[in-house]
């Protein structure tokens, strides 16, 4: 907050809790318009973060930016999408607590490029190895998939996310990063099969015609020219300049490899989405009947081979459906209307349930393993409140997760703000505010709200229409003041509403929807149960068809999914980020004021200014207030001793704080006006320029330390002493939190060129401690293991076929523990080959402390003493064979477990060095 309070004349204030009217919104419109129009495009409210989409490019992402605000104190640095970041990250590491970061706005206002910034921001700052790069490169590389899959060309954005998201970062006890899981809600799934003008089919069906190997589409049975399919060209927009679909497809594919998809799982994808594709280009026609027929077979062949599923059974299912007559179920030819119906469906179903594998599938690959716990921030990317021309069931859902999450946020803010007076002993003020948990209720209510009554209409026995819907509605909850139909509106209102549409009055505004295609009940899908596509055959199960339970519908899916949701970040701290779009048109600098106001409006932006504000515009704790504003006062200039409570007491009475101005907390200054807060800093601005001109401590202080970073690297002298005790004392401190845990954490904190030779001997000596710390807590079995694998890898490693894998399998004691005796030190069944013809003979091999012996059926065949053994050979293949050279000639053996057995005998013979890996027989 202090980092630019100078400028606000110019540039505005950076945080809106600072603003004399913060109850009007046009004070609000005019301090985000100053900030834009100097590419301030973050402004906050308290610590949530409002963003505004500048259309271009800024140089405020480098990996320097990133340094800059990693460990600072939120308040220090302009606001920035990295201090969100780097405060959620510090407040985890330090407290061990999960914390989620809320992403919103409506399509276009940049909500996926805050997320993937957030991303990269942890991806460069946080601790890191070479094991846990590859989990930062799989969540990085999890967008390009997603939104490959998820995101569309629309008339507002040209990367627009049709999906909700919601992605859980995964941090060990150091703060690496170590995993993720990802939750999807609600892709639109209208859009395979429609788009409006301007508008485009998901990325990945172009991405595959422009950027997929001949060979691929040779296979696919597609054609580059995206015009030739139907589902692609509705929009008339199957080409953007903006777009590069070939570069994207690269980056997909580079994606699918780092996520770890196998050849076989990209087969049956793209498989599925060509499928889709040729779907889309089934025509039906009239029979003499006026049944729906597929007179040009071509398409259909190519699904069949793709999918996997019998060609006659795939025709029938998209040109009849089952009903049930007299006990049982027959199938009923469909009309050529309601065939491209059950098309359509298919195709839906198809991608919508890919798309959710393909989130299981991700997540299989960004799952962490390891069983101790975890800390998490999750970001969530979800879809904003929007008013289309035509809203649709899709809409209607989109708009029902913003009520919650907007009575999420005041419910949350609420809570914080009354804990943070509470904790501090100021007396709470009730906040007036808008609760919408009326119209949330009106839509989720058991029994009685609309996804219920819809759920009634789609389940009942019998032919439910939309009309009938609609009827229910008015009905149950017609006297609902949030609720009207044009039956219910009064004349004036009853002419912007049609026959089968329902109006509700969000928080945000007035929305209409089309009650058209509430009721669908689906298309028969039986078919895709016996798919031979991999993919397909997990995504519609067999059980689905014999399952007696009632279906939920998707309306009650989505429901209890959000839900769920907001019981996972009612379990954690929270953040938010909320993204505005400032023109229609993309263009940098275009502040449309009418647009913006309407988002501010259902961001309920206003109401959370009114909620933060909360009498009082600012307050920090003690500490930082006084460090700061000290130079005003001689009490506490130039260095106060006591308490810092203490300390700002003496600081405002000299500066003539009256008692209507401020609070005292237990920690905090509270000042309620910024008038007050503004005429303390002007006076600081004054005070600092003074001391520059006459000189200070302060400025001794500087200047020694300028002076000791410049001689840095000599021999301890006077100019660098203190500078080279403070890099030390920081450095000690920082490494005391980074030291590794165990031997196999090979990490180290980088030290300061001046230091390199200190933290060398650091290391050397923590590892040592380390080492003798595991050596400590060996068992005696344990140490005898490690011996002899230590034997065994100075023998075989980088020698023989099979040492790796034989790494992590421990040496028995014994094979034949029938033949151990306090003579016996070990014995295992091997292959003895004569000299003579190599006949092979099954033997039994025991080692004793001095000899060994070739026994069989407990008489032995064969003693060889270690005093006579000259050499001892095998062969680096994975054949299990050793020769051994004593006097009289060789013995050559064949026994399963050669690493084993070779090394028992070194040790036993103390002849180790005697071993060579030869090639040949």
């Amino acid at each position: 907050m202090e980092g630019a309070l100078i400028a606000r004349d110019r540039v505005g204030v950076q945080d809106f809790v600072l603003l004399d009217s913060h109850t009007s919104e046009a004070a609000f419109l005019n301090n985000l318009r100053k900030r834009y129009q100097e590419n301030l495009i973050y402004t906050y409210i308290g610590t949530l973060l409002v963003s505004v989409n500048p259309y271009k490019e800024l140089d405020i992402y480098t990996v320097t930016q990133m340094q800059l605000y990693r460990g600072v104190n939120f308040f220090e640095l302009p606001p920035h999408l990295y201090a969100i970041a780097d405060n959620a990250y510090r407040v985890m590491c330090s407290e061990y607590n999960n914390h989620f970061i809320l992403i919103s706005g409506e399509s276009g206002a940049g909500k996926t490029e805050a997320s993937k910034k957030i991303l990269q921001y942890y991806a460069v700052t946080c601790p890191t190895t070479e094991q846990l790069q590859v989990v930062r490169d799989r969540l990085l590389l999890s967008n390009p998939v997603l939104e490959a899959f998820g995101n569309a060309k629309t008339l507002r954005n040209d990367n627009s996310s049709r999906f909700g998201k919601y992605m859980d970062i995964q941090f060990d006890f150091k703060g690496a990063p170590v995993g993720g899981h990802i939750l999807s809600y609600l892709i639109e799934k209208s859009r395979v099969v429609h788009q409006n003008h301007g508008e485009r089919n998901f990325h990945i069906f172009y991405q595959l015609l422009e950027g997929g190997e001949k060979d691929l589409l040779c296979w696919l049975g597609l054609e580059r020219n995206p015009q030739k399919y139907a589902y692609l060209i509705q929009g008339r927009c199957a080409k953007v300049f903006s777009i590069n679909d070939k570069n994207d497809w690269k980056i997909v594919r580079k994606a699918f490899s780092i996520i770890d998809f196998t050849e076989k799982d990209l087969e049956h994808l793209f498989g599925i989405v060509a499928s889709v594709l040729h779907l889309g280009n089934i025509q039906f026609e009239e029979d003499s009947n006026g049944h729906a027929i597929i007179r040009n077979g071509t398409q259909i062949k190519w699904i069949s081979k793709l999918l996997g599923v019998h060609l006659s059974i795939l025709q029938e299912a998209l040109t009849h459906r089952k009903i049930e007559a007299r006990s049982e179920e027959v199938l009923s030819p469909l009309n050529v209307d309601l065939a491209f119906y059950a098309r359509d469906a298919v195709a839906k179903a198809i991608y919508g349930r890919t798309f959710t594998w393909l989130v299981n599938k991700i997540n299989g690959s960004l799952a962490n393993k390891d069983s101790t716990r975890k800390t998490v921030i999750g970001l969530l990317d979800i879809y904003g409140f929007e008013v289309l021309d035509t809203n649709s069931f899709e809409q209607f859902c989109i708009n029902y997760c913003n009520e919650k999450l907007q009575q999420l946020l005041i419910e949350m803010t609420l809570k914080a703000e009354q804990e943070e007076y509470e904790m501090e002993g100021i007396e709470w003020e009730p906040i007036p505010y808008f609760n919408n948990k009326i119209i949330c209720d009106l839509v989720e209510q058991k029994h009685k709200g609309i996804i219920s009554i819809l759920d009634e209409e789609c389940l009942r026995p019998g032919e439910a229409t939309d009309l009938s819907f609609l009827e229910k509605l008015e009905e149950k909850v017609g006297d609902h003041a949030h609720f009207v139909t044009r039956k219910l509106a009064d004349q004036k209102t009853r002419k912007s509403i049609d026959w089968v549409d329902f109006r509700l009055l969000h928080y945000a505004g007035e929305v209409t929807y089309c009650a058209v295609g509430e009721c669908d009940r689906g298309a028969a899908l039986e078919v895709l149960c016996n798919s031979k596509n991999g993919i397909i055959r997990d995504c519609f199960l067999l059980s689905e068809l014999d399952s007696r339970r009632r279906p939920e519908t998707v309306a009650t899916q989505f429901k209890n999914s959000l839900m769920s949701l907001i019981e996972i970040l009612m379990s954690k701290e929270p953040s938010y980020i909320r993204c505005i779009k400032p023109n229609e048109n993309k263009e940098p600098g275009m502040f449309d004021d009418c647009l913006i106001r309407h988002q501010v409006k259902y961001l309920g932006l206003m109401e959370h200014l009114r909620v933060r504000r909360a009498g009082f515009a600012y307050r920090r704790k003690y500490e930082h207030f006084l460090q700061r504003y000290k130079s005003l006062c001689p009490a506490t200039w130039p260095h106060w001793h006591g308490p810092a409570a203490e300390g700002v007491e003496r600081l405002i009475k000299h500066i003539g704080y009256k008692p209507e101005e401020y609070k005292l907390g237990r920690t905090k200054i509270f000042i309620r006006f910024p008038k007050t807060l503004f005429a303390t800093e002007d006076a600081f601005e004054i005070r600092k320029h003074m001391l520059v001109q006459c000189g200070s401590p302060d400025l001794d202080i500087s200047c020694r330390f300028i002076k000791g970073f410049i001689n840095r690297k000599k021999p301890l002298c006077p100019e660098n002493i203190e500078f080279v005790r403070l890099v030390q004392y920081k450095y000690l401190m920082k490494l005391r939190d980074h030291i590794p845990r165990n031997v196999l954490d090979k990490s180290w904190l980088q030290p300061p060129s001046i230091l390199e030779e200190i933290s060398e001997m650091l290391q050397k000596m923590c590892t040592r401690n380390l080492v003798r710390k595991y050596c400590r807590g060996l068992t005696p079995e344990r140490k005898v293991q490690l011996q002899q694998k230590a034997v065994t890898s100075a023998i075989f490693r980088g020698k023989k076929e099979g040492y790796q894998q034989s790494i992590n399998l421990p040496f028995a004691d014994t094979r034949l523990s029938e033949y151990m005796s306090p003579y016996s030190q070990y014995a295992t069944p091997v292959v003895k080959y004569d000299r003579n013809g190599f006949k092979a003979r099954e033997r039994l091999l025991v080692l004793t402390q001095s000899s060994a012996y070739v026994v069989e059926m407990a008489k032995i065949k064969q003693k060889i003493d270690y005093a006579t053994l000259k050499g001892n050979s095998a062969n680096p293949s994975g054949a299990a064979s050793v020769a051994w050279s004593v006097q009289g000639g060789d013995v050559i053996l064949q026994c399963e477990h050669i690493f084993e057995t070779v090394t028992k005998l070194c040790m036993l013979a103390n002849k180790q060095n005697l071993v060579k890996v030869v090639k040949g027989r």
